[in-house]
């Protein structure tokens, strides 16, 4: 399967809560890709191949809009819900959550292990991948 193709499936499976973060973690990294970012007011996700190819898919919008102030205790209540799989949880839930924090997007980064969520006002949260088990 082509790149493009897992990259493609790991958005499908997010949106209908089939694959993990995890799960679409070691599937983009097996197919050679370093990272992915998310923007959740233009509905994309950009994916990163170290070469330097990239690319950038459709997803779907984010039912609320991007709030002005960036609410990091919000977020990091939101990532815990998703890391410990809470009842319920849903990626969907999770962007709208994250939009309502102040979230507009997020880096996610192989190489470095850690996601960088980022808000309109440019102030920023990392979160580390917890240690592997």
């Amino acid at each position: 399967m082509h790149w493009k193709d897992i990259a493609q499936d790991t958005i499908i499976g997010s949106e209908n809560d089939t694959m993990s973060f995890p799960e679409a973690v070691k599937r983009l990294i097996e197919a050679g890709l370093d990272g992915y970012s998310v923007d959740l007011r233009g509905a994309t996700r950009s994916f990163y191949r170290p070469d330097g190819e990239v690319a950038v898919l459709p997803t779907a919008p984010v039912g609320v809009p991007v709030a002005e102030r960036f609410d990091t205790e919000a977020i990091r209540q939101s990532i815990r819900k998703a890391q410990m799989q809470t009842p319920g949880y849903t990626y969907k839930g999770f962007c709208n959550e994250a939009a309502k924090a102040g979230c507009a997007g997020y880096i996610v980064s192989f190489i470095g292990r850690r996601v960088l969520y980022f808000g309109r006002n440019g102030d920023t949260h990392t979160e580390f991948f917890p240690a592997a088990t």
